[in-house]
Order: structure tokens, then sequence, then C-alpha cells
């Protein structure tokens, strides 16, 4: 039986981890999707104790692999004005600092904007969720982790095959008895950039992201969240899975993780 959650709180600031946050690397090792999304919450709360309702950027520096084990999350405001705030976060697991964190939080207001601005009305996915064909990651067959929390269809191109476009919807709650905010979902959803536009065998290399910054121009709409990605390799071992990410109604923002890649042994 799959658990009901990602994540079960185990205390004011902490969470026990559950088998659905489990990546493709390791099986001891988190999908770093659920676990920026943890911290993603916890900033998105102190955001709006100053009135910021809009996460506009958030930078995840993946430290350590995270394990499947209690996680703890501490927000730290590092600077806090009239319209925009920037905030700090830790995540620690077993007396060690697994990723750091940096975001930017702006307030919201009405702003009317003149007609016929250049790369306006703003673009849409390549097809809507409701007329993309369900698809599964080609990992996790075999073991429970977060392809059993997330459902996927695909707008555009194939998993592991290049560019494309690959929706996703959380199938269980990030926290227990909770329902995701739009950042949770953009960030539990951003970190399969890389995964989804891969273009290297699966089987022979590796290609780990050890960082990702999303960029939101506004606060996504929906329960689905589209992810157009594509991956760029360098001649060094480094790389860059670039990508657009939407709603039902358009583009919402931006997300690159930075790869490190290498043969497998």
């Amino acid at each position: 039986m799959l658990p009901a959650c990602a994540y079960v709180p185990a205390g004011e600031h902490s969470w026990r981890s559950s088998e659905l946050t489990r990546g493709p690397w390791h099986p001891d090792h988190q999908h770093a999707g659920p676990p920026i999304a943890l911290a993603a919450r916890q900033i998105e709360r102190a955001a709006a104790a100053l009135g910021l309702s809009h996460v506009a950027r958030l930078t995840a520096n993946l430290l350590r692999p995270i394990p499947i084990a209690e996680l703890t999350v501490a927000v730290q405001t590092d600077y806090a004005g009239r319209n925009v705030a920037h905030f700090s976060a830790a995540l620690t697991s077993g007396g060690k600092e697994v990723a750091r964190f940096t975001a930017l939080a702006q307030r919201e207001a009405e702003l009317a904007l003149p007609d016929g601005l250049p790369g306006h009305p703003l673009p849409q996915a390549p097809r809507p969720p409701e007329s993309s064909p369900p698809a599964k990651f080609p990992f996790g067959h075999t073991f429970t982790g977060y392809p059993d929390l997330v459902e996927c269809r695909v707008a555009e191109g194939a998993f592991f095959r290049g560019p494309s476009a690959i929706w996703f919807r959380l199938r269980r709650p990030l926290i227990e008895g909770e329902a995701p905010s739009p950042i949770e979902r953009v960030a539990v959803a951003a970190d399969s950039g890389n995964g989804i536009s891969a273009i290297l065998d699966f089987e022979r290399y590796l290609f780990v992201n050890s960082d990702l910054t999303v960029n939101l121009l506004r606060r996504p709409q929906g329960e689905w969240i589209c992810i157009e990605a594509r991956t760029l390799l360098g001649p060094a071992s480094g790389g860059l899975a670039e990508a657009r990410i939407y709603d039902a109604t358009g583009l919402v923002g931006r997300s690159t993780p930075s790869l490190a890649v290498r043969r497998r042994e």
C-alpha cells in the first residue's frame, strides 16, 4: 500500500519523509523535487506573514544527497522592505545541512498593462493537460518513489528523448492533511527538467543537478504544472537543463538546474 503523502509532520519545523520521495539515483535518497517544495512551503509562509504573497524566485543549493528520513527546515528573513523581501533557509537531516535556499518574495498589486506589448499575450503550453496523453517515468517500475507521487501527461516530445513538455500533477499531498500551494506544485515538478529532457542513456550516464533556480512572473493557478525543458551539454562534464514553466492559462516562469555529467562506473 502506498503512503498517503510525501511528508508527515514530526514537530514544529520537522517532517518524516515517506517512500514517495524516493528518486532514481539511489534507493535511500530523495528526488530533490519534494524537499525543495517543503522548503518553498516554509519560505512562502514566512513571506505571507509580511504581506508578501508572490515567491518570485527560489534557488536551491543541494549540498548532499537528501536521505529518506526526518527533515528540518529553518527559515531566516535576510531583508524585508515594503514590497520585497529576501529569505534564506537551511534543510537539515541527522544533524547535517543537506540543502540551502535563497528566495525573493514580492507584494502583489493589480496593474493595468498597455495593449500590444512585444511577447504578449504570454505563450501557452504546447497542449493543455486535458488533451495530453498520460505517461510514466522510465524509472520507478520496481520501487515506490517519486513516479508514484506525481501524475504525468505529455504535451510534446517524450521522456528521456530530448526536448519535451510534460504536465505534472500531485497524486497525493506533499504534507499530510494539506492541499499543496502553487509554489509547492511548481517545485515538485521543476526539478525534473533534466530528467524529462535527458539526451544521454540513463543506464550509462549520471546527469545529476546540484542546484535549481525557479523564477516566476506570477503565481501559478490550478493543479497542473507543465515543464517544457531541453538539456544542453558542454564539453567538460557540465550541462544545463533550461525550462519554461506553464500552468493551464499560460507561461508562469522559467527554471534552470546545473548538471554534473559522469559515466556510470
